[in-house]
């Protein structure tokens, strides 16, 4: 992949960072019950470090925005990054908190329960975005994960639009919203110049009260009537729906042997940063961060999960050899 200049396409990734603690046991404890785990696992992840790395292993030239505690976690989120070749110049340090924490306990059905606590990622802050203001004007995509604190989210959002920065923006609620029934986004949200919801997200942000594949193309619509550029709802096995000014395309999913669906978000969103920082074709676009998300779902795990970008275009040569 090559970007402008000659030079290997840059992407800059705004997202949350966490450590997801892991135990294994028998069954999950109800109020005022002990029981014995089995197994511990503890892995960096969160949207931040997980698109980043998948545009990384998509051959950009990667940084992360990101904010972790004064705790040893940062520093295993740090090498797992580096590890990766992201650039963790703008992972900053709170040291007052901790890093972000998910706890999942999963039953010996596989059913899981999970507490999160959002840690340092409640404190990033519009200077934080001003210290990054340099690299982001030098990038050729901005993808950001929307649950941060919506002043930090808005201040990166006002960045790339001062800096011609093409926005990918995954409107996942900011860190005050989480919890509450109303949806209410800063209107900066709706000039992003692709907006990637999942069908639930967008059905929420539009007050749509099915969510189906019929109404995702009224639910796009709808989006870029409010400002969008092109809205990608993303639908899991059904595919997704891509909506802009000209027309509406479903992007069927592809078929795999599914073994976990985690990092299947997070791959999508990593892959469509990568492919849009060196062409300019939506659907392409689309559909090879489809098959980034695909093949995420084929391997347990998050990071350890990400397909490269070989794995990826040997997908779609495979789709496209099935078709002829």
């Amino acid at each position: 992949m090559d970007a402008k200049h000659g030079r290997s396409p840059k992407v800059v990734v705004i997202g949350g960072t966490y450590v997801d603690m892991a135990i294994r046991c028998g069954q999950i404890p109800s109020a005022g019950q002990k029981v014995t785990g089995s197994a511990l696992s503890y892995t960096t992840t969160g949207p931040g470090p997980n698109q980043a790395i998948e545009a990384s292993l998509c051959g950009c030239e990667v940084y992360l925005i990101s904010k972790v505690g004064g705790d040893p976690f940062a520093q295993m989120a740090r090498n797992i990054l580096a590890e990766n070749k992201v650039n963790t110049d703008l992972v900053y340090t709170a040291e007052a908190k901790n890093t972000g924490l998910v706890v999942t306990l999963v039953n010996a059905e596989g059913e899981n329960a999970s507490c999160y606590y959002p840690g340092a990622n409640s404190a990033l802050q519009t200077l934080d975005i001003s210290e990054a203001e340099q690299i982001i004007s030098e990038s050729d995509v901005c993808l950001i994960h929307g649950q941060l604190p919506t002043e930090a989210i808005v201040s990166a959002l006002r960045c790339a639009e001062l800096y011609g920065v093409k926005v990918i923006l995954n409107p996942a609620r900011p860190l005050e919203q989480q919890g509450q029934k109303e949806c209410d986004l800063p209107i900066e949200y709706f000039k992003s110049d692709i907006l990637i919801p999942n069908l639930y997200e967008a059905a929420a942000i539009t007050e749509q009260s099915t969510a189906n594949i019929r109404t995702a193309k009224l639910i796009g619509s709808d989006l870029v009537a409010r400002g969008v550029g092109t809205a990608i709802i993303t639908m899991g096995r059904r595919g997704c729906m891509v909506v802009d000014r000209n027309s509406a395309d479903h992007i069927p999913a592809f078929e795999i042997e599914l073994v976990d669906h985690t990092g299947r978000g997070d791959a999508f969103a990593g892959a469509l940063a990568a492919y849009c920082a060196v062409e300019n074709d939506i659907r392409a676009a689309a559909k090879f961060a489809s098959a980034a998300g695909a093949l995420a779902c084929t391997k347990f795990g998050s990071i350890e999960a990400l397909p490269t970008k070989a794995d990826i275009i040997e997908m779609l040569q495979k789709e496209d050899i099935s078709q002829q």
